[in-house]
């Protein structure tokens, strides 16, 4: 090639890159590009969204801090539409790997929000997505050194907790004042529910157990960082505490729920919310939840506090043995309030159907004891695909199962590969989902999957996208799991990113009493919010009902912007396996 040509080349590349820089200080953000506000791994799919009824073109990728554009391509249409009938484009820059931070611009149309490409581009939000449980601490002090502009005092020690009458037994009569402190805050309200802990601690325990290595060297901040224990089974820790203490040291059986009988004022920080609180009516439910969850405990524990492993082993069989002789405790809270004062008429977490409870609780301590008493109930369970949430817990146990499988050679090998077929078959399902709408992740191929929670619907799916892609390595599952983060994280039909503190457009009014009562703060970071739902339970003032759009970022929103525990346990579980899987690949 000649030497004039290539000057030519180059001045011909120049003025490009000049024309382009003019265009993206030119265009004005546009809330029509939807994507991951937090960024994407360098070597993963990296798609973004275009609304635009216009016919587009091409599309560049801007480097905000080298000024110049590195990266362009042609839109796509996409055959489908929105649900809402909006015609899509999709903006396909996966082949751009190099870290920096970054902006899409579309000529005439606008520039997106900034977002980020790098090897621990999640690192942040992964550590904040656990750092939000010790925000939820009951019964302590938040100081600054820790909590940084949240510091806040104590609030619920829980210590004169009164036995209400539909928990009254012999050795605690109703009225009696017992301690039961610590633990989180179960969602928005101050309550403590121990069915919902279940499914929070399990998907923790089950987290830190896929990836220990990744957690041994992650540090979140807390009190008792650097003790030796993992940050992330320290704060497990907190709330197995209070959990002992919702065991009736007498018979075995566990408390439903920790609460006032009615939910304290929205705007009430947890020192002014000083009602009274009771421990309310034991459950089957909820004492299977327990069983399971300490059952796991014990195991993980083990080689950090050997003495408290022993305790949980022994309250999870204790637990197991109060269930058996009492299998239908049903929680029926309309029931309870005609026969019982005061009336209770904070969360029910009724669950009527308990065939998935026992097999949680049967699996947990199977691994965790090799008894096969418990061997009996799991082999005439159905081993059908069933999306885990806080009434359906039967794959917590089948994923513990799975992961132990080398270390329980009692189980039939025909058994155990039914189990990971039906897994990878469910996966697959989800993978090949992610096609048939704009959004391109599993997250929203069907319009059920929006109901309350359904973020944790999108995180959940992701955990099981994991889990097949730990079985047998196959990429697209991996992907399928990106995908669902990119939806979480802002490509998606309302452009937020559901958790509150990371992207450009976040939830800035959550239903959370932590966050209201400090209306001069922005909300704590790191929160998952539920998302849409065209339910719309809560009466609020939502723009759409369009399934994928009905969301509402007001703190009127308990329905669609309301925060729990049990979600953000399992986004927990979806950003930091991510992350664990970039740093440490198996």
């Amino acid at each position: 090639m000649s030497l004039k040509l290539n000057i030519l080349l180059l001045i011909a590349a120049v003025w490009a890159s000049c024309t382009t820089s003019q265009s993206i200080d030119s265009l004005e953000l546009s809330e029509a590009i939807r994507l991951n506000q937090v960024g994407y791994l360098p070597e993963g799919a990296k798609v973004a969204i275009l609304l635009s009824e216009e016919s587009v073109d091409g599309f560049f990728v801007w480097d905000v801090v080298e000024k110049a554009v590195v990266f362009e391509a042609k839109a796509k249409e996409l055959e489908m539409e929105t649900l809402s009938g909006q015609r899509a484009w999709r903006l396909d820059f996966s082949a751009l790997s190099e870290s920096g931070t970054y902006e899409i611009g579309v000529p005439g149309l606008g520039k997106s929000y900034p977002f980020e490409i790098g090897e621990n581009v999640f690192g942040n939000l992964a550590g904040a997505s656990l750092k939000a449980f010790y925000f939820q601490r009951a019964s302590v002090d938040i100081p600054r050194e820790f909590g940084g502009t949240w510091a806040r005092s104590m609030g619920h020690p829980d210590t004169l907790v009164r036995i209400h009458p539909s928990a009254a037994s012999a050795t605690r009569p109703s009225g009696t004042l017992v301690s039961a402190p610590r633990g989180w805050y179960d969602a928005g309200d101050y309550n403590k529910y121990v069915v919902n802990s279940g499914i929070t601690v399990g998907t923790l325990l089950s987290l830190y157990e896929a990836y220990p290595a990744f957690f041994a060297k992650q540090r979140l901040n807390i009190p008792e960082s650097g003790d030796g224990v993992p940050d992330i089974l320290v704060e497990i820790a907190w709330n197995l505490y209070w959990m002992l203490a919702m065991q009736d040291p007498m018979d075995g059986g566990v408390y439903h729920k920790l609460t006032t009988a009615r939910f304290e004022g929205l705007d009430l920080e947890p020192r002014e919310a000083v009602n009274q609180r009771y421990l309310v009516q034991k459950s089957t439910a909820a004492t299977l939840d327990f069983a399971a969850v300490m059952a796991q405990a014990a195991r993980v524990y083990k080689a950090f506090s050997p003495e408290d492993a022993i305790g949980y082993q022994k309250a999870a069989e204790k637990a197991w043995s109060w269930a058996l002789e009492h299998p239908e405790v049903y929680y029926r809270q309309n029931e309870l309030n005609d026969a019982f004062d005061p009336d209770i008429s904070t969360g029910a977490y009724g669950d009527q159907n308990l065939d998935d409870e026992w097999v949680w609780a049967a699996a947990e301590l199977f691994v965790s004891s090799h008894n096969l008493n418990y061997w009996e109930v799991l082999q005439r369970a159905e081993l059908d695909y069933r999306l885990p949430s806080w009434n359906q817990v039967k794959w917590l146990g089948f994923y513990s199962l799975i992961r132990h499988e080398k270390s329980l050679p009692q189980i039939p090998a025909e058994w155990m590969s039914t189990l990971k077929i039906n897994l990878v078959t469910a996966a697959k399902s989800y993978q090949n989902g992610a096609q048939s709408h704009v959004w391109l992740s599993p997250m929203g191929a069907e319009p059920k999957d929006f109901i309350w929670g359904s973020n944790a619907v999108a995180a959940n799916q992701g955990i099981l996208l994991l889990e097949a892609y730990r079985l047998n390595g196959e990429d697209g599952f991996l992907q399928g799991a990106r995908a669902n983060l990119d939806y979480i994280l802002g490509r998606n039909a309302t452009g937020y990113s559901y958790v509150t503190g990371f992207g450009s457009k976040t939830p800035l009014h959550p239903h959370h009493r932590l966050a209201v009562s400090r209306q001069d703060l922005p909300p704590l970071p790191g929160f998952l919010v539920g998302g849409p739902n065209p339910s719309q339970q809560d009466g609020c003032d939502y723009a759409s009902k369009v399934p994928d759009e009905s969301y509402v970022d007001d703190a009127c929103s308990y329905a669609s912007n309301e925060i729990a525990i049990n979600w953000n346990a399992a986004f927990a579980y979806l950003v930091n396996a991510i992350q664990a899987t970039e740093e440490l690949p198996e």
